[in-house]
């Protein structure tokens, strides 16, 4: 055993013996980073990995910009928002004038399970109503009330009587799919794609309301990370939001995930699906790496909360985290990140399509812009997901290709690709060179179905 080898095994039982074991590391052999520089992290031996995983450095890592706003703000002044600050006020003008007619005032926190728990207080507050309609093994936060809309994280015996849950619009392996013979028939009656899946929202409202409870939100991630990274069918989120408003409920669209930029159509992705939510929240994006998030909802519904309930946040809009989140949006302009994300998404679809005609263990591609999902089978007839063992020992491999990548999806068999922003076509190229020579060479062994509920990718 080397040295270097040594100190990150004495890293490692350290950081075992000091945090809760509940903390996650990535891969089999983890990685002891000390420097990120743009789409590129370096670990504690010099080596350079392309980060095709993380989205908290949204426009890059240290980008120079974002470290300058953080710094600058912090040596002049940080407190709460009971004070007048310019840097808080733009940003929430900033924000509110980015989003749909309505949608214009602000509440900050820090991260995005509050921005969800946050909304959806306000929309049981407002409405009246205690019910809430999550996607089936959907991920919105870990805070008491957001982790029980977590299905992905405990077993389903255990959801509370107020919780809805639908399934999520998944058209390659869900309980309606794209390639449904009876769906290509020029003569038969029925719904489509999208309208059978919303019309299972209608099912779970009654389902809801025999056991007492009416909605007060449908929450949705126009992403649908967790499930694999979908693509919902033609007309499936505006019938559904039809439904939940038809019940007395809002919609909230969580766009933790999808937000700036990453679907590569809008700058939201709620957008793209020609949604006008009543409450939308955001996070992980807002501070390139910096603890800082939103709730965004109309004056309307804003006020009829202040009616009944007040809020403060210490942290929650704090003059240095609206300078760096200031600072995001001042980089996605003048880099011109959405075009980048559209380019660039355009780009990996041609090229993971094309990856995916010549591996049998990708099953399906789906995804949109800078965030996509492979969805990886043992076996293409049956679409049979690979065991978990292989999925985590496949990223596993590509960490040591120098290639960061994620894992995702109800079984986690979805190699999840949503890098930063800022990713080139020479990044793309260079991640699809990768992939193909590692699947090349990848045999398939078996092993655990799939990881423990609540274990993170």
């Amino acid at each position: 055993m080397n040295n270097r080898t040594y100190m990150n095994n004495d890293l490692r039982a350290r950081r075992e013996s000091a945090l809760a074991p509940s903390y996650q590391l990535f891969y089999d052999d983890p990685v002891h980073l000390v420097r990120g520089e743009d789409v590129w992290v370096t670990d504690v031996d010099g080596n350079r990995l392309l980060d095709c995983y993380n989205n908290v450095p949204s426009v890059g890592h240290a980008h120079p910009r974002v470290v300058a706003a953080l710094a600058g703000q912090a040596a002049q002044l940080n407190t709460h928002t009971r004070y007048l600050h310019e840097e808080v006020v733009r940003l929430a003008e900033r924000l509110g004038s980015m989003l749909p007619d309505g949608l214009q005032t602000c509440y900050f926190v820090c991260t995005g399970t509050e921005a969800n728990d946050l909304a959806v207080e306000i929309a049981r507050t407002v409405t009246g109503q205690h019910g809430v309609v999550v996607s089936e093994h959907s991920y919105h936060g870990n805070s008491s009330l957001v982790s029980l809309l977590s299905t992905d994280g405990y077993p389903a015996t255990d959801r509370p009587d107020w919780l809805g849950v639908i399934d999520a619009p998944n058209d390659y392996r869900g309980r309606f799919r794209a390639d449904d013979p009876d769906l290509a028939d020029p003569d038969r009656d029925g719904a489509d794609l999208g309208e059978r899946y919303a019309d299972l929202l209608t099912d779970e409202l009654d389902a809801l309301n025999q056991r007492g409870h009416r909605p007060a939100a449908w929450l949705v991630d126009p992403s649908w990370d967790s499930n694999g990274v979908l693509v919902a069918p033609d007309g499936y989120v505006e019938r559904s939001a039809q439904l939940i408003r038809a019940a007395g409920g809002l919609v909230i669209a969580d766009e933790v995930q999808s937000g700036y930029c990453r679907l590569g159509n809008d700058f939201w992705g709620h957008t793209s699906y020609g949604l006008v939510p009543d409450i939308v929240t955001i996070g992980k994006p807002m501070g390139a790496g910096h603890p800082v998030a939103a709730v965004v909802t109309t004056p309307e519904i804003a006020a009829a909360f202040a009616e009944r309930r007040s809020y403060f946040n210490t942290f929650g809009g704090n003059p240095v985290s609206a300078a760096v989140a200031n600072s995001v949006l001042d980089v996605i302009e003048d880099q011109q990140l959405l075009h980048n994300a559209s380019a660039m998404g355009t780009r990996l679809s041609t090229q993971l399509a094309e990856l995916a005609s010549r591996h049998p263990v990708i099953g399906n591609v789906q995804g949109g812009g800078l965030f996509w999902g492979l969805d990886l089978v043992a076996d293409r007839a049956t679409r049979a997901p690979i065991a978990y063992a292989d999925g985590r020992r496949l990223a596993t491999a590509l960490r040591h290709d120098g290639i960061l990548i994620g894992l995702t999806g109800p079984s986690t068999n979805v190699l999840k690709i949503r890098p930063p922003l800022t990713f080139s076509s020479e990044h793309v190229d260079r991640l699809v060179e990768v992939l193909d020579a590692r699947l090349s060479n990848f045999k398939l062994r078996g092993g655990s179905a799939r990881r423990q509920p609540g274990a993170e990718w």
